[in-house]
């Protein structure tokens, strides 16, 4: 069992495979304290380095300096108003409005498997695959019961973290913050490592040192965002792709958040994660809870790269769900680049059975098959069906589509409403607003009160018709614009601060019903490409649209970024027309097929006006997408270049489990004058095995491709790529 109680010291152990972390009891007021986390010891006997056998010394021996010892003591779930004065996990009010908290140990219970968390997207495990602690805790003096959570998954190194908040008393308390995981450690020369971006530049990476303050990342979009996103990482100032150590926590939610490391006056670091606090405000009525959202912990004492892959293999395994969690999702053409608003019946069997000759399987009809939607001004919320335009019907052109031997998706914005839309004129009161105030719009839409059950319900009835309607097996969920104007018609004044935490509740409700109700449909999230990216729709969906921005080498740095955290599988990517639509650049129709691969692999185009050379490769690329996937979805990732550092090419291969496979992917982004060989490292090779080059005679041994490396020729001109596929003999 990977979590064990010793009595005598006081101490919970928690072992994954190559980590350690340990909680201790201190005092005779039961102080819950972070005692380490880091690589794997054997020992436990580690209470020492809590340091109370130093001043400031626990209260029961020195009250008098009690405000001193709160204020370094490494908490393991902090407070506020006590005399910590570092950045609190738990914000409370009370009904005399007194915000001062402090949380003692009760009791605690260790059991194996995983418990689901209610309404809320988590990992998940049995019995023979994770073991929990529920640690209870309780601030006497408000009755307030608080659990903290841990899971420990036994062949991966992490612990995922949870807290749920009781309210044991007869009068209501307002929790005003409520975060999911704090770690107090001494600072090993920290950076930090984050992702920023905007719309279509998602999820680049930031590192820098970590200094005095408070640093970290955050959003109050209403959604983890193009900016910003729920992840931070901790690493040691020598820490690389592959060596050195890393602390990585990601946030299992799809709303605001907050991630932030804290460095103090003694040179330790406090890190804590979990919903953004700003606007926040929950009611705790008598014997009512509050469950925070999960956050995954990943320890790597080889670098970044093992970071990736174990949490590539926890989400691959552990938390996405559904008939297409281990299945080749079908190569898909979708239309939005290829025609946006200008489409018809006609238009796009012309297309469908262009792609089903090349061996495209699946047509996705985008934004503007619904209500009188000819722009992105109106109709949002009009979820019936154009016949002008859609002529004979959605089941017409669906059955018309399944006769090509292809299947059928469509588009969907369930959560937006437009002023000019039917919806609107009947029920303005169903959008997110404040009364009397001008509503700021972001694509010209407003946000539907999802908080509301009559709005959810209408939303699921007009997904649910439509779907009934023909054999409609993809959906792409789309959400294009962040949360403003927060307000609701439907709740008391003392719950708005309760909105964005329920529309996220909401959109999670409507989806955990749709994939109910319909469990072989392919659900794809998308919120203005990467906004929504996140480990909570991972949860409802196999796949996500990475960016709106399909250029090639735009989309090796955003992917880096992406497949630094999340599995290849969930990585939505497709080859697009040139020029781009969105940066202008041309690029080989080839190259763009090799980035994609990278992920879900479609199409976003009009293949009856693509050049003949392009449209003649697609049925290569079907062929690569087939050969490949199963390995690409199921390997382990090593990064082994990056564009984003040496601004030349990037190199990336898929390993199978087995070590028996490899592909290389070279992409050179700036081609060399007067220069020789390129010569590459691989990794995660069976350094016995010898592997053979296909296409070729060429045999390796395969601690020679890792240690001395492989010859990449010079390709002549830019934003070229190769593809090296290696089998072992």
């Amino acid at each position: 069992m990977g979590i064990k109680y010793y009595e005598s010291e006081r101490a919970f152990k928690l072992d994954t495979p190559q980590s350690t972390y340990m909680i201790g009891i201190v005092d005779e007021e039961d102080f819950i304290g972070h005692i380490y986390y880091g690589k794997r010891i054997e020992d436990y006997h580690l209470s020492y380095l809590l340091r109370t056998n130093e001043g400031p010394y626990v209260p029961s021996k020195n009250n008098r300096d009690r405000g001193s010892f709160l204020d370094c003591f490494p908490m393991e779930y902090s407070t506020h108003g006590i005399g910590d004065f570092r950045e609190s996990c738990l914000g409370v009010k009370t009904s005399k409005g007194h915000s001062a908290c402090s949380l003692a140990y009760v009791d605690h219970t260790i059991y194996k498997g995983k418990k689901a968390l209610e309404g809320l997207p988590a990992t998940f495990g049995k019995d023979n695959e994770c073991t929990t602690l529920e640690i209870i805790c309780r601030d006497k003096l408000l009755q307030l019961e608080v659990v903290l959570s841990y899971t420990v998954f036994e062949n991966l190194d992490v612990i995922t973290r949870s807290t749920k908040i009781t309210n044991k008393h007869t009068e209501n308390i307002t929790l005003t913050k409520a975060l999911s995981v704090c770690l107090d450690m001494d600072n090993k020369d920290f950076e930090l490592l984050t992702l920023h971006g905007s719309w279509a530049r998602e999820r680049h990476m930031q590192r820098r040192r970590v200094g005095y303050g408070k640093q970290g990342t955050s959003s109050i979009r209403g959604e983890s965002s193009h900016q910003d996103h729920p992840f931070m990482a901790l690493l040691t100032a020598d820490a690389t792709e592959d060596r050195g150590e890393v602390y990585g926590f990601h946030f299992v939610y799809s709303g605001n958040f907050m991630a932030q490391v804290e460095c103090n006056q003694f040179d330790t670091v406090r890190a804590v994660m979990g919903i953004e606090p700003t606007d926040f405000s929950w009611q705790l009525e008598e014997q009512a809870s509050f469950t925070t959202p999960e956050v995954v912990m990943v320890y790597s004492a080889e670098g970044l790269g093992k970071m990736s892959r174990t949490l590539h293999d926890l989400y691959r395994n552990h938390l996405i769900r559904g008939i297409y969690k281990n299945k080749k999702r079908p190569i898909l053409i979708n239309n939005w680049e290829a025609t946006y608003f200008d489409f018809d019946t006609d238009k796009l069997l012309a297309i469908a059975r262009e792609a089903s000759a090349l061996g495209i399987e699946m047509l996705v009809m985008d934004d503007g098959w619904f209500g009188t939607r000819s722009s992105d001004n109106c109709a949002l919320g009009d979820w019936q069906v154009n016949e002008e335009k859609i002529k004979g019907g959605l089941k017409y052109l669906v059955d018309e589509v399944n006769k090509l031997g292809m299947a059928f998706g469509i588009w969907f914005e369930p959560e937006m409403i437009s002023p000019d839309s039917d919806l609107y004129r009947a029920h303005p009161d169903w959008a997110i607003a404040v009364p009397n105030r001008e509503g700021t719009l972001c694509r010209n839409q407003y946000v539907l009160d999802l908080s509301r059950k009559e709005v959810r319900d209408y939303v699921y009835e007009c997904l649910r018709k439509v779907l009934s309607s023909a054999n409609i097996t993809y959906v792409k969920w789309d959400m294009n614009r962040p949360l403003t104007n927060i307000g609701s018609y439907y709740l008391e004044a003392n719950q708005q601060g309760e909105l964005y935490h329920r529309y996220v509740l909401g959109v999670y409700e409507l989806q955990q019903r749709l994939i109910d109700e319909f469990p072989e449909l392919l659900l794809e999230n998308c919120s203005g490409g990467g906004a929504r990216f996140d480990p909570g729709m991972l949860y409802y969906s196999p796949q996500i649209w990475c960016s709106d921005d399909t250029d090639a080498i735009e989309r090796l740095k955003i992917q880096e970024g992406t497949a630094l955290i999340y599995p290849l599988s969930a990585i939505g990517a497709h080859v697009s027309d040139c020029p781009n639509h969105t940066v202008g650049r041309t690029t080989p129709f080839e190259t763009r097929g090799y980035v994609a691969l990278l992920g879900t692999f479609g199409y976003e185009l009009d293949v009856t006006r693509i050049p003949e050379e392009d449209r003649a490769m697609i049925p290569q690329q079907v062929a690569m997408y087939h050969k490949y996937n199963d390995l690409v979805r199921q390997g382990d990732y090593y990064r082994i270049a990056s564009y984003s550092q040496n601004h030349m090419y990037d190199c990336w291969s898929v390993v199978s489990k087995d070590k028996k496979e490899v592909l290389v992917t070279f992409i050179q982004v700036m081609a060399r004058p007067n220069h020789r060989s390129r010569r590459i490292y691989l990794k995660g090779l069976d350094t016995k095995a010898f592997y053979r080059i296909e296409g070729s005679e060429e045999v390796y041994a395969g601690d020679v491709l890792m240690y001395g490396g492989l010859n990449i020729q010079s390709i002549f001109g830019d934003f070229k790529g190769q593809l090296i596929h290696l089998i072992a003999e």
